[in-house]
């Protein structure tokens, strides 16, 4: 029985379930961390394939479950704990994300992985077509935000295919989609100061139809002049800023922090 405080939606189809294997490219030197194993048909997919494979579930009635199906498999670790919690840079080695991660968790769960850097080689999870959409956007669409420029910073998104929402036990009321994220070994953009960069951003989409200088002058005083410093329209809105513009604005800022501190 899925239990909805926990987002259970159970992918069974194993064409699917083998796609999504297929479009992580992991092989037999990888370690794979999967989140929210379930019933753990993914797991025993990708136990055929890689080195070894970490799962972290929540639901002890599952833990319990996979614990004693992989009782005699030395290349599966299963994990009783909360994924939002776990300390993945304790992992030994660079590692793979392969998950049909619970929807509710998606958004702080890519932020959480994020924190862990480069030791993270790609994340291939599957996750609401809305949020898959958004996080592929650029600033030219509507659907452009603090994930899409987010998950730049960090690596490079692509959706490998979308699930209808029928596939899923007990069916979810949207799609779905199979997103792919491969990690860049050091950020895309150089931004200075990465907490001035994010706080920038967060300000900047807070409000999404207040111009710049109105969602940071609570932040930063000074916006106005530092962003004709930089030649960037003060009165534009976050969502038609791209991320070489927002690098723009945190290195400027940067700057000023240090002159000032000195």
């Amino acid at each position: 029985m899925a239990k909805k405080h926990l987002g259970q939606n159970f992918l069974f189809d194993p064409s699917i379930l083998k796609r999504m294997i297929e479009v992580s490219g992991i092989d037999d030197s990888d370690v794979v961390l999967e989140i929210g194993p379930g019933h753990g048909r993914l797991t025993e997919l990708i136990s055929q394939k890689a080195r070894s494979v970490i799962a972290i579930e929540i639901d002890e009635y599952f833990v319990d479950k996979l614990k004693d199906k992989h009782k005699d498999n030395g290349n599966v670790e299963i994990i009783h704990g909360d994924a939002l919690k776990y300390p993945y840079e304790t992992i030994k080695d660079d590692f793979k994300v392969v998950s049909n991660i619970p929807y509710y968790i998606t958004t702080p769960i890519l932020f959480r992985l994020f924190e862990v850097g480069s030791k993270i080689k790609s994340m291939t999870i599957t996750m609401q077509r809305e949020v898959a959409e958004r996080i592929v956007a650029d600033n030219k669409r509507g659907d452009y935000g603090l994930l899409s420029v987010a998950v730049r910073y960090y690596g490079k998104a692509e959706i490998k295919f979308l699930i209808p929402k029928g596939a899923f036990r007990p069916s979810p009321k949207v799609d779905s989609a199979v997103v792919k994220i491969d990690i860049h070994p050091n950020p895309v953009v150089d931004v200075g100061d990465k907490d001035i960069f994010f706080k920038v951003i967060r300000a900047g989409f807070g409000q999404r139809r207040k111009t710049l200088y109105n969602c940071l002058k609570t932040l930063y005083p000074d916006i106005k002049e530092t962003l004709s410093t930089i030649g960037i329209d003060h009165m534009r809105r976050a969502e038609t800023l791209s991320i070489e513009e927002f690098s723009r604005i945190s290195l400027e800022l940067t700057k000023h922090r240090i002159q000032n501190n000195t």
